[in-house]
């Protein structure tokens, strides 16, 4: 079975519990996880809303290295992600990733840093205000920083993909009007569904498809339903509302591993084989089921690393 996940906190976990990614009792090890053939892994460096300059950076650095550090004591198992050549080699991948603008310690020569560390995806806030602008729970929402214009202008430039989990709403469509490229909503589900902020509006989730963007279906029990997140079949009323709103070549998976509180049904990586079976028992096609669980992202990630 083929697997691409958009979103997990386990690279930040094991270095802040001092716990090997290789084997832990955490959501993902990089044990269970390369049951999958192959197995392409986005892993999030965290920057939490109260770090800021160059003790951010810092911390961005600190992870990074770990990250690097665990995924060589792999061998050639598994191998970080560098460009769409290694998505044609069918080998196992780990994306670095990063999880709030915060992490660029409010300089545009970080964005560089990233780059060469390897990083392909940002997050450009986390639920607070950073440099780059105000996150879902901000309690003024100031979208787009002058700052954040500047930063999403020069990811474009770098093949850096703008993240808008956790952006508040008037910092989505701020986005949308500085930017020409697809981007990456890489963990958020729908608020016709579950009236949370870090949802999407389904003018949102429309807008990411009509742009050729990927958004992650999200794991987190408030995200889903607070009340019925036990329920399978919440999950799959995400799902279909996001078929139904023209995304049967947006959506992915963004289970938010080590990161939140999921659903015992999807209790860690070990889990996505019998989603897939229970997605294909409901009538999914075998198109359906192979776009969510890989290709679309697979496509999106293989477009966005091409040159502009």
């Amino acid at each position: 079975m083929k697997l691409f996940d958009l979103h997990c906190d386990t690279a930040y976990r094991c270095y802040t519990e001092r716990t090997p990614m290789a084997k832990n009792e955490f959501h993902i090890s990089l044990e269970r996880g390369l049951r999958y053939d192959p197995w392409v892994q986005c892993f999030a460096v965290w920057m939490p809303d109260e770090k800021r300059g160059q003790e951010a950076v810092a911390l961005f650095k600190a992870v990074a290295d770990f990250f690097q550090s665990e995924l060589r004591g792999a061998g050639d198992k598994i191998s970080q992600y560098r460009s769409a050549e290694d998505l044609e080699s069918g080998r196992s991948l780990a994306i670095l990733t990063v999880e709030g603008g915060g992490a660029l310690g409010g300089e545009l020569e970080t964005l560089d840093l990233m780059r060469d560390y390897g990083v392909k995806m940002l997050t450009l806030t986390w639920n607070g205000r950073c440099e780059l602008g105000s996150g879902a729970l901000d309690a003024e929402d100031i979208g787009l920083s002058d700052f954040g214009r500047e930063a999403v202008r020069r990811m474009e430039a770098l093949s850096i993909i703008p993240d808008l989990s956790h952006a508040s709403e008037k910092l989505f469509w701020d986005v949308c009007h500085e930017t020409e490229r697809p981007f990456a909503v890489s963990h958020s589900n729908l608020k016709a569904l579950c009236d949370h902020p870090r949802n999407l509006t389904d003018e949102q989730f429309q807008e990411v498809v009509r742009r050729g963007g990927l958004v992650g279906l999200n794991f987190c029990i408030h995200f889903l339903d607070e009340k019925r997140h036990g329920e399978k079949d919440i999950f799959f009323r995400h799902l279909d509302r996001m078929l139904s709103l023209g995304g049967e070549k947006t959506v992915a998976l963004g289970g938010d591993f080590d990161g939140t509180d999921v659903p015992a049904y999807l209790e860690g990586i070990q889990s996505m084989a019998a989603l897939r079976e229970e997605m294909l028992r409901r009538g999914y096609s075998g198109e359906q089921t192979d776009a969510l669980f890989f290709d679309n992202a697979r496509r999106f990630f293989g477009g966005f690393d091409k040159p502009v």
